[in-house]
């Protein structure tokens, strides 16, 4: 199945940028940035924010850039059954232009990447192809939100980002 992400969002002044791989199923099919329920990307974000996360999309995404932070995903397009990031065939990948939406930035001094596909497919398909473009960025890997990554509970991910982010927000 190919899969098409989204528009990034995109505050005036992004110190923060958060990176994801592609969205999932659940996320594509109510085009909203991780609609999965057990995904702790919300209450993950809320607690960076020091807010109460909302059952609102716009709203979600306005705290998010009321705090300076950016969301998109790597890839703009891929081939994939179902969600899993390990299901993403190597083939006919589309990269967003990450580079172009940094360089929009100046402010922004790091990218977070949402999990291990996140970081390998920002490795080597955007650092790889222009490096020079992301330097005096602090690139940061974060255990991935999902639910699929069970080796931690919500509580430990979220303290892991807290501890990496904190002093870029």
């Amino acid at each position: 199945m190919i899969c098409q992400g989204f528009q990034p969002i995109e505050p005036a002044f992004m110190r923060v940028l958060i990176l994801g791989s592609m969205p999932g199923v659940a996320s594509l099919t109510q085009q909203a940035y991780y609609a999965h329920p057990r995904n702790g990307f919300w209450p993950i974000t809320s607690k960076l924010c020091n807010q109460a996360w909302s059952l609102d999309w716009n709203e979600r995404y306005r705290q998010l850039m009321d705090n300076n932070i950016g969301l998109w995903d790597v890839l703009a397009e891929c081939n994939r059954t179902g969600s899993l990031d390990s299901a993403i065939q190597p083939s006919g990948l589309q990269v967003n232009d990450i580079a172009q939406l940094i360089n929009a930035h100046p402010e922004c001094r790091v990218i977070a990447l949402n999990g291990a596909k996140a970081s390998e497919l920002f490795n080597r398909y955007v650092l790889k192809s222009n490096p020079v473009a992301f330097n005096g960025i602090n690139i940061l890997l974060l255990p991935s939100s999902s639910p699929a990554n069970a080796r931690l509970n919500l509580a430990d991910k979220t303290k892991i980002w807290q501890d990496k982010l904190a002093n870029f927000l």
